[in-house]
């Protein structure tokens, strides 16, 4: 199919949309096909939330700080950039997470697995549950297991089978950091659908993942970081597409405002209308915006219910630098995490410059707080002044800190958090289902359709880019230009 050209549209900027261009131009021009490929952003710079800022001589993440090593589309991505050599690890000596309980900062126990013990030691001897919540939970052996594979909430799944203390007190503060979600809302099958499989194998979560294989990631104790991130901060990568991406037509400033389908026979099958007026032409689409954006864009075509449920939760990140010599606490893990109970403004606190090493000068200290959470959002948008108060106020209280910081960075993440209601999975495959019978050659994926990591994202463009080029070969309006 040599000399064969396609037009190519790629609706979002972000990593998702960066992560397609980079795979459609592989897998298509392996197929034999150059594709033309033009992608839109409205925001006046790419990469989505990923924003690394260089200050002081401080690496601070704005949005996502890191991912998860066992999901290795990123390390496969950074590979092929040649950026591999730049990733670094979680400092060995900063394993422990602390959970804050009743006002004090406990250590999560050895082996916990959002909430569930894969050693059962530590977990009894923890001071995060009480003994009636340790007994309840320990009920997980002898409880019938449900048979049913239908979706339902995570939080009904945990704390049906390990009780409400473990739910509230150790599973919902993990999630937060995550999801930003209720967890008695949040779709077991879109997050953590092994879960469900573990209770109906062994009947128990406790005994699953005891006597099961474990999780390369338990949060706790593990031998290898269960993180990764660049030396430069996550927007090396970024920058790498970037660059890489040299000969795609890179718009910012410009979004997609209607898909409509050409109906001229020997023309390209559909139209990109954008917000200016202006319309391209375009074989295959990528949609990889939020979902509520891609809503309106699949709307007059197929059914977006999928994507309308899904809601997005606004946060804040508050980074803070201290002079060490002014802080009094030290610092012998990542952070900690705060319970929704606990009533406090903050959701977790990260200790940045002791877990990644390379983020902070060695006389200096980084906090990296987190504000805002589902059913819990309105702190986000106060002023920068009253926001800092709150934390600062949280971290006198819990950590002790009185010292006033040298300065501070607020990022506010508007409408960021996807959250996956109870049959999601499901709905989202009907989606796209629909997607391959009335718009052959469009597809849509991001964080709020399969999962929401950073691995995710490019994974599913990866994917996306790899159906498509499969599907060129089968395509008759794809007739080569030179034979």
């Amino acid at each position: 199919m040599t000399g064969s050209r396609r037009k190519v549209v790629i609706i979002g900027g972000g990593l998702s949309g960066l992560s397609a261009a980079f795979y459609v131009r592989k897998y298509y021009r392996e197929a034999g096909v150059q594709p033309d490929i033009v992608l839109l952003e409205k925001e006046n710079v790419l990469g989505g939330k990923i924003e690394t800022l260089q200050r002081e001589g401080f690496v601070i993440e704005k949005g996502p700080d890191s991912f998860l090593a066992r999901k290795t589309a990123m390390v496969e991505l950074a590979q092929e950039l040649k950026l591999d050599h730049e990733l670094v690890t979680t400092n060995p000596n900063a394993k422990k997470t602390y959970i804050l309980q009743k006002g004090k900062l406990h250590p999560m126990p050895a082996g916990l697995v959002l909430g569930i013990p894969t050693e059962l030691k530590p977990f009894l001897q923890s001071g995060l549950i009480s003994f009636s919540g340790k007994m309840r939970a320990m009920l997980d052996f002898v409880l019938p297991p449900r048979r049913s594979k239908e979706d339902e909430s995570l939080g009904e799944l945990i704390e049906r089978r390990l009780g409400t203390e473990v739910l509230e007190n150790m599973t919902e503060p993990l999630l937060a950091g995550i999801y930003a979600g209720d967890m008695r809302k949040i779709s077991l099958q879109a997050t953590f659908p092994q879960f469900g499989e573990v209770e109906r194998k062994y009947g128990s979560l406790i005994r699953g993942m005891t006597t099961g294989r474990k999780p390369v990631e338990t949060h706790t104790g593990t031998k290898k970081s269960a993180f990764l991130t660049f030396r430069g901060g996550l927007q090396s990568l970024v920058q790498a597409l970037i660059r890489e991406l040299h000969d795609v037509e890179q718009r910012t400033g410009t979004a997609a405002a209607a898909i409509k389908e050409s109906g001229i026979t020997g023309a390209s099958r559909y139209l990109v209308q954008l917000d200016s007026g202006e319309v391209l032409q375009a074989d295959d689409i990528f949609v990889t915006v939020q979902d509520f954006a891609a809503a309106g864009l699949l709307r007059p075509h197929v059914d977006v219910a999928p994507l309308e449920d899904v809601n997005y939760v606004s946060v804040a990140n508050v980074v803070l630098a201290f002079a060490k010599k002014d802080i009094v606490t030290e610092y012998d893990g990542s952070g900690f995490l705060v319970p929704r109970k606990e009533g406090r403004n903050i959701t977790a606190c990260t200790w940045t410059s002791t877990k990644w090493l390379h983020t902070s000068p060695d006389d200096k200290v980084l906090l990296r707080c987190y504000v805002g959470r589902s059913g819990d959002e309105q702190n986000v948008e106060l002023p920068d002044k009253a926001l800092t108060e709150l934390v600062l106020k949280d971290l006198r209280e819990i950590m002790g800190i009185t010292a006033k910081p040298l300065f501070s960075e607020i990022t506010r993440l508007r409408r960021s958090m996807p959250q996956y209601p109870v049959g999601h999975p499901a709905r989202i495959a009907g989606l796209r289902s629909e997607l391959g019978q009335k718009l052959p050659g469009v597809y849509a994926f991001g964080a709020g359709y399969d999962a929401i990591g950073l691995p995710d994202c490019v994974k599913q463009a990866k994917e996306a880019a790899v159906a498509s080029a499969a599907g060129l070969k089968n395509r008759p309006e794809l007739e080569p230009a030179v034979r």
